[in-house]
């Protein structure tokens, strides 16, 4: 008897603010298929991941448990962690009978100069590239299909190598704007690791397979992660004259240089946008995501085409976001604002789950693993953290109810000196930062300061419901602690 279990594709962006979404509010941007997906989705408008960086997300994300219970908290890990291991749901659906496969970036463990170390991950398709650099993984799956494609993969990838290099001393250190011409392109669409992705996808999709068993495939492509090196073809669909700049008062350099002194970690110093070259760098950030929107339009196509579109559960995301300019700051880091831990999120699937709803309930990336649990059969452990959505997804529970608050930390997850750790508590009103070994945090009332400029943490008007809020945050690390092994006797 065929498995009737639906098939699942996860599409995971890299460092997509939650933002970045025409039919969200962003009238400057251009995502005319995310656009037309959400008519089949369930739209969550307030969805944060769990850390603001790669390794720490992705771990929390593939397994339904937060960093620090997990210990994979660090990019550039030399394994990984083997309470990881054990969770991740592509694991788990693989011993269940799913075929899961993998395109593009996974970033579970470090890669030095190659591929990373690769855990017991349940993918048996497994296409991986991480940064499509030519130090990473010379000979890798990706240089190989430039190559099909007629075109010299080192001269290529060489380009990407060059763009990734700081413009000057104090730059960016992964790459500010590569502002492409006409004449002298970044990487061309055609050629983009996007499209690689999708076509590897399409591949897999294809496959024959016995009793009709169902699969998986995660995609992940490396954009719109820096350097900013959209194909001339999508920068120039911008005009960075006709873009707002980034979140800024002018005492926000003070402010936040005054945060870096006191030890805590973020990938750049505070300066004034256009330092970093914003509204272009928008510019480029936005033609990366159009690309992005292109070829998630594609392979939406293409399931459509093949009939796989009804028993397919599709789900769109990030990992985190990107600061972009906002408060001055670039890349990402030991903060904790919108920009940077709020990202889009869409499931779907036709005559399953809702469609055309949009959500603002609080939701985080761990809710995802409970999730396909629940839709595909698996047994949902008692001791995730995450909170399945599918009540919210088949319309059983309002729109707008799912979490009181979410959670997300930063515990030395980047390689500079100060080995940061802080946690973020966030309700519907208000945001608690705690930068743990520092008397310093951060408290912002949501609802009269969006955007985050009035940090009230030494506000004493505002002394009671911080100490709400910390107690509050405190209970949630406590709770998430790793306890070792299972019981199995008692006393």
């Amino acid at each position: 008897m065929a498995d009737q279990r639906p098939n699942i594709i996860w599409y995971c962006t890299d460092q997509q603010r939650y933002d970045t979404i025409h039919r969200l509010g962003n009238e400057h941007i251009n995502t005319p298929n995310l656009d037309r997906f959400m008519d089949t989705a369930v739209t969550f408008t307030h969805a944060h991941c769990q850390a603001p960086i790669c390794t720490a997300s992705r771990s929390s994300f593939l397994t339904g448990m937060y960093p620090s219970h997990l210990r994979n908290s660090r990019n550039g890990n030399g394994s990984v962690s083997s309470d990881v291991e054990e969770r991740l749901i592509t694991r788990l659906l693989a011993e269940d009978g799913y075929d899961c496969g993998l395109v593009g970036k996974l970033h579970l463990s470090g890669g030095i100069y190659g591929r990373e170390a690769r855990a017991d991950d349940g993918y048996r398709f497994f296409h991986y590239s991480h940064a499509p650099r030519t130090d990473w993984q010379r000979r890798g799956d990706y240089y190989e299909w430039i190559e099909e494609q007629g075109a010299n993969a080192d001269d290529v990838l060489a380009q990407f190598d060059a763009r990734r290099r700081p413009r000057r001393e104090d730059d960016m250190p992964q790459g500010g704007l590569w502002e492409p011409t006409a004449d002298e392109d970044n990487a061309p669409p055609e050629l983009h690791q996007t499209t690689w992705c999708t076509a590897r996808a399409m591949e897999f999709i294809d496959e024959a397979r016995d009793d009709d068993r169902p699969w998986l495939i995660s995609l992940n492509p490396f954009d719109p992660h820096p350097p900013h090196d959209a194909p001339w073809e999508f920068y120039r669909r911008y005009d960075p004259d006709t873009l707002p700049m980034p979140l800024f008062r002018e005492s926000d350099v003070a402010t936040q240089n005054q945060i870096s002194d006191a030890g805590v970690d973020f990938q750049t110093r505070s300066h004034h946008p256009s330092h970093w070259g914003f509204p272009k760098i928008t510019a480029s950030y936005y033609g990366m995501i159009e690309l992005i929107d292109e070829q998630f339009g594609r392979l939406l196509d293409h399931l459509e085409a093949t009939g796989q579109r009804e028993n397919t559960i599709v789900i769109f995301t990030s990992d985190h976001g990107e600061t972009l300019g906002d408060h001055g700051l670039a890349l990402k880091g030991c903060r904790f604002y919108e920009g940077l831990v709020r990202v889009p999120l869409m499931i779907s699937w036709p005559g399953h789950f809702e469609a055309g709803v949009i959500s603002d309930a609080l939701v985080e990336l761990t809710d995802i693993v409970p999730t396909l649990m629940d839709a595909t059969g698996v047994p949902v452990p008692d001791d995730l953290h995450g909170e399945s959505l599918l009540p919210l997804l088949t319309g059983d529970v309002p729109a707008g109810e799912h979490r009181e608050f979410v959670w997300s930390e930063f515990a030395d997850c980047i390689n500079l000196p100060d080995e940061s750790r802080a946690t973020m508590y966030r309700d519907r009103n208000w945001k608690l930062v705690v930068y743990h070994g520092n008397d310093i945090g951060e408290l912002y009332d949501l609802e009269n300061d969006p955007d985050e400029f009035e940090n009230l943490w030494d506000s004493a008007d505002h002394a009671s419901v911080k100490a709400e809020l910390v107690l509050k945050s405190f209970n949630r690390a406590v709770m998430a602690a790793n306890l070792g092994p299972d019981r199995v006797m008692r006393y």
